[in-house]
């Protein structure tokens, strides 16, 4: 059948979809609900601090396609904000259906609105995908995308409450973790008080909403800083986001708005009331999530444990990538995992040694050392991400982190890797 099934659309099922599909396999994309990219819908930030070396390195290994997309649609390029060097804002109203017309172009079988729900097993593999409807989904392989944010009562559980974000699971049934279905134990990720999960770290508001002054000044520059009154100011906050590369003094005492589309706010959320205090925002409405007063969705609840060739322990034909397989933050992170979970899917399925990159390359180290962290409780309560926090710190200790193009093709190339993803 050299079939491969990827359940979860987002940066890193869609990556997977493309790298599967570009050295020869049939592939089914499962998401539930009606847009692909899925959190890429309210994210736009790319090619900041380490994540210029690992679009760069991901790009020559041969993973180019998403990055193409992401660059095409820059509303900024080489921005700096605080904490951040030469960051690329992507417009997140337009990306959606830019990934989409390209997925179908190539022959991969988009199906939206149809939830997994369960799995059909038998000796330690995966045979099928039970769907919300009764329909069975039938397999060579399969890819676990399915990320690690909600359900509803999660974000009740360990946030403040459903606060509507972009992933919508009222409206389309909550994530089910395939994994979990198959008979793994999923890892939970903590917060540093060691409680479960973690915020999403930003806000999208209406740029309507926004004044003139701020809406040109943020259309013009990319990023507006707004200093937050001393009396609201909640340093504490900093601690619970997912973005630990963010989680600087200068994001407690002020609101950092980036242009996305949306007025991208740095924070995991607001007081609405509070928000209208600044000068400029007294008019402020949030697009995503719609409670942003409130709350935020709660990540890192699911995650899959996993070898460095992206496969999924205890189960032979099961593969997965994004936060399904580690505490990694950002759509760069989504991608490469997805990427070359993808490609060793088909390896998988002709009999052939799964790669596994090696830690000469920033994509890499970052898989690999993520895995180890994560056997800790300390790593437990960290993320991993190219552009900041504890990883950013070792990829320049390590020499990994640059922005020249000849030296990260050139170590790409002496470890015979250049283009590996498009073909076996």
């Amino acid at each position: 059948m050299n079939r491969v099934v990827i359940i979860g659309g987002g940066w890193a099922g869609t990556a997977a979809s493309i790298s599967a599909k570009k050295i020869g396999a049939d592939v089914i994309l499962l998401e539930r609900t009606d847009m692909l990219v899925g959190l890429g819908n309210v994210g736009g930030i790319m090619r900041n601090n380490g994540r210029f070396t690992a679009a760069e390195e991901n790009i020559f290994l041969g993973a180019r396609e998403l990055f193409e997309i992401t660059d095409r649609f820059s509303l900024h390029e080489n921005l700096d904000f605080p904490g951040h060097k030469h960051a690329s804002l992507y417009d997140v109203t337009k990306i959606e259906p830019e990934v989409r017309r390209l997925l179908i172009s190539m022959g991969v079988e988009v199906n939206l609105k149809r939830r997994a729900v369960d799995v059909v097993m038998e000796d330690e593999k995966i045979k099928g995908i039970i769907l919300s409807d009764g329909e069975i989904i039938y397999g060579d392989v399969f890819i676990d995308t399915t990320g690690s944010t909600g359900p509803m009562g999660n974000c009740l559980k360990y946030g403040n409450g459903c606060a509507m974000c972009i992933l919508r699971c009222p409206s389309f049934g909550p994530r089910v973790s395939i994994s979990q279905k198959a008979g793994v134990n999923d890892i939970v990720g903590m917060k540093k008080d060691g409680s479960y999960g973690a915020f999403s770290g930003s806000c999208k508001l209406n740029k309507d909403s926004l004044s003139p002054e701020i809406r040109y000044r943020l259309e013009k520059d990319g990023v507006v800083v707004l200093p937050v009154p001393k009396e609201d100011i909640q340093m504490d906050k900093l601690s619970k986001k997912v973005c630990q590369q963010y989680a600087l003094k200068e994001y407690g005492e002020n609101i950092i708005l980036l242009d996305t589309g949306h007025a991208k706010m740095m924070t995991s959320f607001y007081p609405l009331e509070k928000l209208r205090k600044i000068e400029g925002l007294e008019n402020a409405r949030y697009e995503d999530p719609y409670s942003g007063g409130l709350g935020n969705s709660v990540r890192y609840l699911s995650i899959a444990p996993r070898e460095n060739t992206m496969k999924v322990k205890m189960v032979k034909n099961l593969f997965c990538g994004g936060e399904k397989s580690g505490l990694f933050v950002g759509h760069t992170e989504a991608i490469t995992t997805g990427s070359l979970a993808g490609h060793n899917s088909v390896r998988y399925m002709k009999d052939k040694e799964l790669l596994e990159l090696p830690t000469e390359l920033a994509v890499g180290d970052l898989i690999y050392y993520g895995n180890e962290a994560i056997q800790t409780e300390e790593g437990l309560k960290d993320r991993y991400t190219f552009a900041g926090s504890t990883y950013f710190k070792r990829m320049m200790k390590k020499g990994l982190y640059t922005t020249d193009l000849h030296q990260i093709k050139n170590r790409v190339e002496e470890i015979g890797l250049l283009n590996i993803y498009d073909r076996l």
